[in-house]
C-alpha cells in the first residue's frame, strides 16, 4: 500500500505539499497540485482517515438516525443525504430507530463514540434522553422531517399543514363530505400536525370530524388495516379515508380490498407521502408527495454549515 512519502517522491514535491493538496489548502501552485493528484491516482494512495481525524479533530463523517428504514420515504431520504454528503466530502453512517426511543438512543451513543462530526435525526416518539442530551451539549445537529419543540436545533421539513389543507380542498371539490383520518403517533410532531391540519381544514368547509372518524395508527401498515376495518364497520362509513403516511395507506388499501370494495367507487383513499408503488394500483392512489430529495440535501447542507462554524438555519 502506497504511503504519503511515496506520493511525494512520485510527484517530486515535499510530504508537506502532498498534505496540503489532500486537505484542500490553497497555498499550492496549480502545477504541483496536478502532479500530486496524478501521483495519488497512479499509486492508488488512500489517506488514513483515522490518523487524519486525530490530527484535525474531524472524521468527515456524519451520523443519520432515521425513524424506520422499512418506510420508503425514509429510504429515499437516506439516499439523498448520502449523495449530498459525499458531494461535500463526508461519509454517512446510518442507524434505524425502528420508531423506538431506546434504539434511537443506542444509535446516537454509538455514532458519537465513533467521533462523527455531526448528527442528522428524524426524532421518534418525541425524542429520547441521549439525543436530547447531545443536542443540549452543543453537538452539531439538525432535525429532518420531524422535530422536537423547545429544543434549539435547526429543522428541515416540508409544509405538512399546507399540504393537508390543499388535499382537503381537492377532496371537497370531488364531492366528498364524510372524511376520516388514520392519524400517526401523537408523540411525533408530524403525527400531531397532520391530524390537527386535517381537522382545521375540514372546519373551513363546515365539515365535522367526529371521534369515530379519527383512527390512531403508528405509521405501520397493520395499523392502517386495523383502523380502516373499523371505519368500514361504522353504520355510516366515510366517503374517503386519509392515511397520514404511505405504509398506513397500503394497510388501508388491503382492508378495502379484503371487503371486496372498489377504490374510488365504494370508498376513496388518499395518503401523505407518495411512493412509487402507488402508481401501480388501479387507480393510482391520490397522495401528497414530499420533496424528499430536497429535504435530505438541505439537511446535509445545514448540518455542514454548523460543523464548519456557520449558522445552520431551519428550512420549511
Amino acid at each position: 500500500m502506497a504511503s504519503i512519502k511515496d506520493v511525494a517522491v512520485e510527484a517530486g514535491v515535499s510530504v508537506a505539499t502532498v498534505s496540503r493538496v489532500l486537505n484542500g489548502h490553497p497555498s499550492v501552485s496549480p502545477g504541483a497540485r496536478a502532479r500530486v493528484l496524478a501521483a495519488v491516482e497512479a499509486l492508488g494512495y488512500r489517506p488514513n482517515a483515522v490518523a487524519r481525524s486525530l490530527r484535525t479533530d474531524q472524521t468527515r463523517t456524519l451520523g443519520l438516525v432515521i425513524s424506520d428504514v422499512m418506510n420508503p420515504y425514509f429510504t429515499e431520504l437516506a439516499r439523498s443525504v448520502e449523495e449530498e454528503a459525499r458531494a461535500l466530502g463526508y461519509s454517512v453512517i446510518i442507524g434505524n430507530a425502528d420508531e423506538r426511543p431506546d434504539l434511537q438512543d443506542h444509535h446516537v451513543t454509538t455514532l458519537l463514540d465513533r467521533r462523527i462530526d455531526g448528527l442528522l435525526v428524524s426524532p421518534t416518539d418525541g425524542g429520547s434522553p441521549r439525543m436530547l442530551e447531545a443536542a443540549r451539549a452543543g453537538t452539531p445537529m439538525v432535525f429532518v422531517d420531524r422535530w422536537i419543540p423547545g429544543v434549539d436545533v435547526p429543522v428541515v421539513r416540508s409544509d405538512g399543514r399546507g399540504a393537508v389543507r390543499d388535499l382537503v380542498a381537492h377532496l371537497y371539490r370531488l364531492g366528498h363530505r364524510r372524511l376520516a383520518i388514520i392519524a400517526g403517533p401523537a408523540a411525533t410532531t408530524t403525527g400531531r400536525e397532520r391530524v390537527d391540519a386535517f381537522r382545521e381544514a375540514l372546519a373551513e368547509y363546515g365539515l365535522p370530524l367526529p371521534d369515530d372518524r379519527i383512527g390512531q395508527g403508528d405509521f405501520q401498515a397493520e395499523s392502517g388495516r386495523r383502523v380502516t376495518e373499523g371505519f368500514l364497520d361504522l353504520p355510516e362509513p366515510p366517503d374517503v379515508v386519509f392515511a397520514a403516511d404511505n405504509l398506513m395507506a397500503l394497510g388501508a388499501l388491503d382492508a378495502v380490498r379484503a371487503r371486496g370494495l372498489r377504490v374510488p367507487e365504494d370508498i376513496a383513499l388518499a395518503a401523505f407521502d407518495d411512493i412509487r408503488w402507488f402508481v401501480h394500483t388501479d387507480p393510482p392512489v391520490t397522495a401528497i408527495a414530499q420533496p424528499t430529495g430536497d429535504l435530505g440535501r438541505a439537511a446535509v447542507r445545514a448540518l455542514v454549515d454548523r460543523i464548519e462554524g456557520r449558522t445552520g438555519e431551519s428550512i420549511t
